[in-house]
C-alpha cells in the first residue's frame, strides 16, 4: 500500500470528482470478488464514485446497464463467491478499433477517466493499448458527433491498473495471481480423495491439471503431494524419459508404496514441442509394467468454488491498492500492474511483466527451457529446484556419517509433517543418517530416537498434526540428559520444528553450549505454529491452514446471520498474545471488527464499534461479525464483549458468540503450508550439510559460533537464515511475540472495508518497481 507519499493528503479526499470503473475480464478467478469489493469500497471511501462494468470488455463496447454506479452495500456478502459477480466475457468486438472507439465513448458520457481491470495478460494488454489510442478515439468521437469538445477535454487522460486474475499464475512479475491459491485447495482435495482410493487398490494415478502454457498448477500439486513425476511444459522431460518414469514407478513400488501420483499440466509437451497425454502415459505405464492406471482429468473443477483467504486477503489488499495507484497517477505515469512480493504489494509497469511473459513463451518456442524457468521468476526456480532434489535424485552409496536428528516442539499444527518429509529425503539424498525424536526435548532427553527412512515418511505431506509427536517441555531442566543422548546417538545436527517453544527451547540450547560441549552442533528452529508468532519469519507453517479453517466457519456464521437478520456473531479465535489470525481472518471474512494484544482497546473502542454496528443494522446488510484474539485483554474478555454488545443492541440485534477452539489446530494441511513445509525441510538441510563442513575439526563437529544456530524464516521476499541469538533482540518474551509484525501495517484495509471513518495510513507508499529480467543465457 501507499514511502511518504503526500502525507500531508487526505486520504478520504484523494478521490474527489474522480470517478473509476472496475471490470473483469477473460477467464474467471475465484478472489475476483474480493479486488472487485476492495476496489469499490475503497473508491467510495476516498470520495470518488465507482462505477461497476458488467461482462468485461462487451460491457464496455455495449455500454447501457452493463456500465451503472456501485454501492457500498452492492458488494456485500461477495467475499465467498467464487468466479464473478460482475461477469466476465472474451470481447471480439474490443478487438476492433470501432469496439474501443464505442467503448470510449460510454466512458467519456459517464465522466470515467480511471479503469481498473482485473484479468489476465490478454485482458490488461488491451487495457494499455485502449489507453495508448485514448486521445486519437476521442478525436474520432468528437468528429463524429458522438462527444463534444467539452466533454473529449475533461477526460483527456486515461488512467489504467491491473490485476492479474488467472488461476494458472502465468503472468511474470508477481508470485501469485488471483485464483492460483484456491485452484490449488480444489487439486489437493481431489489429489487427497484420489490417494485414499489409490491405496486400496495399489493403483497408479494420472491427475491432469490446468495449465497450457504455465506448469505452476502442477509443479506446486507435485511437490504438495509428493508425486511420482510431473509434466510442466516449461522444462519437458529428458530424452529417453518413458524408461526413466517406469524405473521411478517401479523403483517406489519395490520400496513398498501401494500408490503412484502423476500430474500432469494439460500444456506438458516433449523436448521435440510435441503434446505429452494423459493417455499416451497411461498406455507407457499399463504396457510396460502392468499397473493399473487411471486418469483423472480436473478441468473446470479447479476454476470453481469459494477463494481460499490467501485470494481474498490477496484480491482485498491488491484492491487498495489498485485505487491508490489510479489516484495517485498522472499522464505520465505508465500503466502499472499491482502484484505481490513476498509479503508485499508492489506495482510495475504493466507491458514491461507482459514483455517478460511473452518472453518465456518465446524461450519455450526456441528450446530454452532452462531460461523458460528463471524467467517465470524466484517463486517458480524455487519451486522447480526443490522438487528436483526430493523427485528425482537417488540416495548415494556412498555415506555421510552424519547423524542428523529432527523434532517437533510445542503444538501441533498442519504441515509440520510435510516439513519433516523433505527434511528426512534431503538428508538421505545427502548421504545422511536421519533421527527421529518423538515428543518433543522429553523424547530427546529420555532417548525416544529412532532411524528414520525414506519410506517412514511416504504419504506425510498431505497428514495434520505431528506423526512424530510433540510437547511443550522447554530444554533447560532436561540439559543434562539431552547432552549425554545427543553423544550417545553420535547426533551432529538438530532440526527443530515448531512454534515459540522452539525458538525458546533453541534458545536455551545455544546458551548451554558453554556448559555442556555436546550442544555445540549446528541446529535450525523452522517456525511452524497456527499462532504466527516465531520471531524471524513473516510466515509460519500451519497458520495459512487455521486461517482457511477460520474463515470458513466464519462463512457459515455469517450465512447463519444473513438468513435470520440483525444478529451480531462474536467470534474468538486462537493465537495466544499474538493478532495475525484474528487480523488475516477478519480480512478474509469481513469482519467489523478483530480485537487484539498489539492493538491497544478501550470502552470508548468498544462503544464506537457498538454503534457501527447499530447504524449498520439501518441498512440492507443486517449482520455483523467481531473476531477476538483469545488474549486481546485481560477484563474484555470475550464474555464481557459479548455480554456488552446483546445489552447495547437489544430491541436492534441479538448477539451470539462461539469460541473456535483446537479445531483451529487440526486438519489436513492447505497447498500452501505443504509447499512452505517442503521448501523449509529441504532448505534447512542443504543448508546445514554446508555448516557441518564448516564446523569440521581435528575429525570431530565443534559449532559455537552465532550464526550455527538458526531461525529459517520468510523475511518479505526470501528465506533466510537468521541467528536465534540476534533475534532475541526484536522477542517480547513475556507475551511470545515478536516486536515488530509486518501484518499491523494492513489492519486500517479491514476498518476501511467495514466502513469505519479512519485515515488509511499512505505513507507507506509502494513506488513503482521494475520487473528483474534476467539476461536469457540462450541469447
Amino acid at each position: 500500500m501507499s514511502d511518504d507519499l503526500h502525507p500531508t493528503v487526505d486520504p478520504t479526499k484523494m478521490g474527489l470528482g474522480c470517478s473509476i470503473a472496475v471490470l473483469t475480464s477473460g477467464g474467471d478467478a475465484q478472489g475476483m470478488n474480493a479486488a472487485v469489493r476492495a476496489t469499490v469500497r475503497v473508491g467510495l471511501y476516498t470520495g470518488a464514485k465507482v462505477f461497476f462494468v458488467h461482462e468485461g470488455y462487451q460491457g464496455l463496447v455495449d455500454g447501457g446497464d452493463n456500465i451503472h454506479p456501485a454501492t457500498w452495500e452492492s458488494v456485500s456478502m461477495m467475499l465467498q463467491l467464487g468466479g464473478t459477480v460482475i461477469g466476465s466475457a472474451r470481447s471480439k468486438d474490443f478487438r476492433t478499433r470501432e469496439g474501443r472507439m464505442k467503448a470510449a465513448g460510454h466512458l467519456v458520457k459517464l465522466g470515467i477517466t480511471n479503469l481498473c481491470v482485473i484479468g489476465g495478460d490478454g485482458s490488461l494488454t488491451g487495457a494499455n493499448e485502449f489507453r495508448a489510442e485514448w486521445s486519437g478515439l476521442l478525436v474520432d468521437l468528437v468528429q463524429a458527433g458522438t462527444i463534444t469538445k467539452a466533454e473529449a477535454k475533461t477526460s483527456s487522460h486515461l488512467n489504467i491498473v491491473g490485476m492479474v486474475g488467472s488461476i494458472d499464475n502465468d503472468f511474470c512479475g508477481t508470485d501469485m495471481t488471483i485464483g492460483t491459491d484456491s485452484a490449488l485447495h480444489r487439486i489437493i482435495e481431489v489429489v487427497d480423495a484420489i490417494t485414499t482410493t489409490a491405496q486400496s487398490h495399489q493403483r497408479t494415478f494420472i491427475l491432469e491439471v490446468m495449465g497450457r502454457h504455465c506448469g505452476y498448477l502442477a509443479l506446486v500439486t507435485a511437490l504438495s503431494c509428493g508425486a511420482d513425476w510431473v509434466f510442466i511444459p516449461e522444462m519437458p522431460p529428458d530424452e529417453d524419459w518413458e524408461n526413466h518414469l517406469c524405473r521411478r514407478l517401479a523403483d517406489q513400488r519395490a520400496r513398498g508404496s501401494r500408490l503412484n501420483v502423476i500430474i500432469v499440466a494439460e500444456g506438458a509437451i516433449s523436448r521435440d514441442g510435441m503434446p505429452i497425454t494423459s493417455d499416451q502415459i497411461k498406455k507407457l505405464v499399463t504396457d510396460r509394467l502392468g499397473f493399473d492406471t487411471r486418469i483423472t482429468v480436473l478441468g473446470h473443477v479447479q476454476r470453481g468454488g469459494t477463494p481460499s483467504a490467501f485470494d481474498r486477503i490477496l484480491g482485498s489488499r491488491m484492491g487498495v491498492e489498485a485505487v491508490m495507484a489510479l489516484l495517485e497517477a498522472n499522464p505520465d505515469t505508465p500503466a502499472c500492474v499491482v502484484s505481490l512480493s513476498g509479503n508485499q504489494a508492489v506495482r510495475l509497469p504493466l507491458m514491461e511483466c507482459v514483455q517478460v511473459t511473452k518472453d518465456v513463451t518465446a524461450a519455450m518456442a526456441e528450446g530454452r527451457f532452462e531460461d523458460a524457468i528463471k524467467l517465470r521468476g524466484k517463486s517458480f526456480e524455487n519451486n522447480w529446484n526443490t522438487y528436483k532434489l526430493l523427485a528425482h535424485i537417488n540416495p548415494p552409496d556412498v555415506k555421510s556419517n552424519i547423524n542428523v536428528a529432527i523434532m517437533n516442539i510445542g503444538a501441533p499444527c498442519a504441515g509440520m509433517n510435510a516439513a519433516v518429509r523433505s527434511a528426512v529425503r534431503m538428508g538421505i539424498i545427502q548421504g545422511h543418517s536421519m533421527l527421529a525424536v518423538h515428543d518433543g526435548f522429553d523424547g530427546l532427553a529420555h532417548g525416544q530416537i529412532e532411524p528414520i527412512t525414506w519410506v517412514s515418511v511416504t504419504g506425510w505431506t498431505g497428514k495434520g498434526g505431528s506423526m512424530l509427536g510433540t510437547k511443550r517441555t522447554l530444554p533447560g531442566k532436561l540439559l543434562e540428559e539431552i547432552s549425554q543422548n545427543i553423544a550417545k546417538f553420535n547426533i551432529h545436527a538438530l532440526v527443530i520444528i515448531g512454534g515459540f517453544e522452539a525458538y525458546v527451547g533453541g534458545l536455551e540450547l545455544v546458551q548451554a553450549r558453554e556448559k555442556y560441549e555436546e550442544l555445540c552442533i549446528p541446529m535450525v528452529v523452522i517456525p511452524a505454529t497456527v499462532s504466527n508468532n516465531v520471531p524471524g519469519s513473516d510466515f509460519s507453517i500451519g497458520a495459512d491452514t487455521a486461517l482457511n479453517t477460520i474463515t470458513a466457519t466464519c462463512d457459515r456464521i455469517k450465512q447463519s446471520a444473513a438468513g435470520t437478520k440483525r444478529r451480531v456473531f462474536i467470534v474468538e479465535t486462537m493465537g495466544g498474545y499474538c493478532g495475525y489470525l484474528s487480523t488475516m481472518a477478519g480480512l478474509a471474512a469481513g469482519a467489523d471488527a478483530a480485537y487484539i494484544f498489539e492493538e491497544k482497546f478501550g470502552i470508548k473502542d468498544l462503544e464506537v464499534n457498538v454503534d457501527h454496528l447499530l447504524q449498520k443494522m439501518k441498512t440492507t446488510v443486517k449482520r455483523g461479525l467481531i473476531l477476538r484474539n483469545e488474549n486481546a485483554n485481560a477484563n474484555y474478555t470475550t464474555d464481557f464483549i459479548f455480554n456488552l454488545y446483546s445489552e447495547e443492541g437489544k430491541g436492534v440485534f441479538d448477539c451470539r458468540k462461539n469460541v473456535l477452539g483446537h479445531m483451529q489446530q487440526g486438519g489436513t494441511p492447505t497447498p500452501f503450508d505443504r509447499n512452505f513445509g517442503t521448501k523449509m525441510g529441504a532448505k534447512t538441510v542443504l543448508w546445514l550439510t554446508e555448516k557441518l563442513k564448516d564446523c569440521y575439526r581435528h575429525g570431530r563437529i565443534f559449532a559455537n559460533t552465532p550464526d550455527s544456530a538458526c531461525v529459517l524464516g520468510m523475511r518479505k521476499r526470501a528465506l533466510h537464515f537468521q541467528p536465534l541469538s540476534e533475534l532475541k533482540g526484536d522477542t517480547d518474551l513475556e507475551h511470545r511475540i515478536p516486536k515488530t509484525q509486518w501484518w499491523l501495517k494492513i489492519r486500517p484495509i479491514m476498518k476501511i472495508l467495514a466502513k469505519y471513518d479512519i485515515k488509511l495510513d499512505t505513507s507507506e507508499h509502494t513506488d513503482m518497481e521494475h520487473v528483474k529480467k534476467r539476461s536469457p543465457l540462450g541469447k
